[in-house]
C-alpha cells in the first residue's frame, strides 16, 4: 500500500492554505507573486505560515490553517516563530478591545473569544521548543 493518497491529501491541504493567504492579502490590496519557502513552517493540518512577497519585493508573513487567517509586515517578525508570537499578541489585544468596548452582538463577542482562544493555540505553538529545534534563530 502506497502513502500517496495521505502524501497527496497533505499537499492539497498546503495548496488551499496558501490560497487562503494570498487571498487574504489580495483582500487588502496586497498581491504576493513570490513564496520563500525555506522561511515557511507547515504543520498540517493546524496551521501553515507563510514568507510570501509583493512585486516590489516588500515582505509579509501570513498564517492560515485552523487558525483566522491572517497577515503582518516582515519588518514586525524576523522568523516564523515570532511572527505567531506577534500574531497571539495582536489577537489578544483585538479580542480585549471588543470585550472593553461594550458590544452586546453575539457574534462580536463570539469572535472576540475565537481570537483569544486561537491566539492561546499559536503562542504554545510560538512556546514549544520541540517544534522548533531543527529552525536556525
Amino acid at each position: 500500500m502506497s502513502n500517496s493518497k495521505p502524501q497527496q491529501s497533505i499537499q492539497d491541504w498546503q495548496r488551499q492554505q496558501l490560497q487562503a493567504a494570498q487571498r487574504h492579502l489580495a483582500e487588502k490590496g496586497i498581491i504576493t507573486n513570490k513564496v520563500i519557502e525555506k522561511e515557511c513552517r507547515i504543520l498540517p493540518p493546524a496551521l501553515a505560515v507563510w514568507r510570501l512577497e509583493d512585486q516590489k519585493g516588500k515582505g509579509y508573513w501570513a498564517i492560515s490553517g485552523q487558525v483566522p487567517t491572517d497577515a503582518i509586515e516582515v519588518k514586525v517578525a524576523k522568523s516564523a516563530r515570532d511572527a505567531l508570537r506577534h500574531l497571539s499578541f495582536q489577537w489578544q489585544i483585538k479580542a480585549d478591545g471588543i470585550i472593553s468596548s461594550g458590544i452586546k452582538d453575539k457574534t462580536q463577542l463570539d469572535f472576540a473569544n475565537l481570537l483569544i482562544n486561537k491566539a492561546h493555540d499559536i503562542y504554545a505553538i510560538y512556546d514549544n521548543d520541540k517544534l522548533w529545534a531543527n529552525v536556525a534563530s
